[in-house]
């Protein structure tokens, strides 16, 4: 008889993120990732001995993913900061469960919004905004912030409603957006 196949902290985190994407959020335990694995909850339980613990690894998994995603461009074809945002958007509307996990769950609340600017993840795209539009970085983070609050509300009401993704229109918004930010930014009218 084969010995069985070990069950390690990966599999069960691809697991979990796969339980996510497929029933929500709310599906999460550990006896659903064990029968998703095949296993007792012996395993799972031996490398995340509390389920929040395991919740906080799943985001963390979850966000590295989102992360990845956003940055998958071309910079020598792409607008940078029109691609990325039309990559959250379409994230939304792939991926809704896990964008909810991500961006409407209680593991997002202790943030304020403020701070968001702060996030160390976001400094590539920060670096990315402030080269392209020539600004500060003080005027970066505001930019940003603007700029995000009209992405992700684009990308909440496909996340959450039987909206359908189009691109060409989310570009056309996104675009007049972004010049608007940058254009109050830069004191033009």
């Amino acid at each position: 008889m084969p010995p069985k196949a070990k069950i390690t902290r990966e599999m069960i985190l691809d697991a979990g993120l796969e339980l996510i994407r497929q029933e929500g959020a709310d599906a999460l335990n550990v006896r659903r990732i064990a029968a998703k694995l095949q296993c007792s909850t012996q395993p799972v339980m031996y490398h995340f001995s509390k389920t929040e613990e395991l919740k906080q690894e799943l985001y963390i998994a979850a966000d590295a993913y989102h992360s990845e995603y956003l940055m998958q461009f071309d910079p020598e074809k792409d607008d940078p900061m029109l691609a990325i945002g039309l990559r959250y958007i379409r994230f939304a509307a792939e991926e809704r469960e896990l964008f909810r996990f991500l961006m409407q769950s209680e593991h997002f609340r202790s943030q304020r919004m403020q701070d968001m600017t702060a996030m160390p993840e976001l400094a590539p795209i920060l670096e990315i905004l402030q080269a392209e539009a020539q600004l500060t970085a003080q005027q970066s983070k505001q930019a940003f912030a603007s700029l995000f609050y009209a992405v992700h509300g684009m990308a909440s009401l496909l996340a959450n409603n039987t909206i359908e993704f189009d691109p060409s229109y989310c570009s056309g918004i996104l675009e007049q957006v972004f010049m608007g930010v940058i254009g109050f930014m830069k004191g033009e009218e």
